[in-house]
């Protein structure tokens, strides 16, 4: 299926690689190899992508920057199609920022910082792409993209495509109608506000030495591993569980920032996996409060 499905798509020009380690794929370090993978460039190359699989009956999996993700050992069969790197050009329009779904959120907020634009300074540390942040709708220090988001322009499983309001995208806490519609995001529209340049690189240095302070940003993570539950913080139940540092292989609870989950060099996804479980046991135990991971678990195990 891999070297069909390879020859299919390399033929109409995308850039494919068959048998691709997500491991290199993902901020966690952690996963199998995808049958498939395919870097789309812009909007014609996800077309191509769902217009060949179409009648093909093969699965398709949507990523972006790799964060907030957590790749099985046993890998993704079908086509992994990564909306990253390969399409991340973005521009100033007057208060508008206009960018493909791969533009890192950092390079945007350096963007908007240069044009004189504030809205994006307090996300500029979340490691994910433009189109994956409006997809979750991600936040930070009690901003969203919900805050900014314009529009966004999709495509559907058919290839056509759409531009989206901000009223129509219903978004809510780490989610919208784009996932639920299954929808593949493009490009976003974030509208911003003017500000001084000079002030809007203090904000953004003053949320980077915050993180650094407070995150674990030399080992390997997806991010918050756990979505907030209803009336408190999930970093707040494991500690108060007694998770801080706790570890299953290579995987850990961070000891700086128990909301994350690091990799200390030799994880696996299992490794992960059996973290997760521990700390939702040991935290409904204590609290009944269920976490719920924040992060997309994807993939099968090493057993499939």
């Amino acid at each position: 299926m891999a070297e069909t499905l390879s020859a299919l798509l390399s033929g109409q020009g995308l850039l494919c690689i068959e048998g691709a380690p997500m491991v290199e794929w993902t901020t966690l370090r952690v996963g199998g190899p995808a049958d498939l993978l395919v870097q789309a460039r812009d909007a014609r190359d996800i077309a191509a992508v769902l217009r060949a699989l179409a009648d093909k009956g093969a699965p398709l999996v949507v990523v972006g920057g790799g964060s907030n993700l957590l790749v099985r050992d046993g890998g993704v069969r079908g086509v992994v199609l990564v909306v990253g790197e390969a399409m991340s050009d973005a521009r100033i329009d007057g208060d508008m920022l206009i960018a493909q779904a791969g533009v890192p959120l950092s390079k945007a907020a350096r963007l908007a910082q240069r044009a004189g634009l504030s809205g994006l300074e307090t996300l500029s540390g979340i490691p994910g792409t433009v189109g994956g942040a409006a997809c979750m709708n991600a936040g930070a220090h009690g901003a969203e993209m919900a805050d900014i988001v314009e529009s966004v322009d999709v495509l559907d499983t058919a290839g056509a495509p759409h531009t989206l309001a901000r009223e129509a995208l219903s978004f809510g806490y780490r989610k919208s109608a784009l996932t639920a519609q299954n929808l593949i995001v493009t490009g976003v529209r974030c509208r911003l506000r003017p500000d001084d340049p000079e002030a809007i690189s203090r904000r953004m240095a003053d949320m980077a030495a915050r993180r650094r302070e407070k995150q674990p940003l030399t080992l390997p993570s997806a991010g918050s591993f756990f979505k907030r539950p209803e009336g408190g913080y999930a970093s707040a139940l494991t500690e108060q569980a007694g998770m801080k540092g706790a570890a299953v292989g290579g995987a850990q609870v961070s000891e700086k920032h128990v909301g994350f989950f690091v990799n200390k060099g030799n994880a696996t996804a299992r490794d992960f996996i059996e973290l997760m479980a521990l700390v939702q046991d040991k935290v409904f135990a204590m609290s009944g409060v269920m976490l719920e991971p924040e992060v997309r678990i994807l993939g099968c195990d090493s057993s499939c």
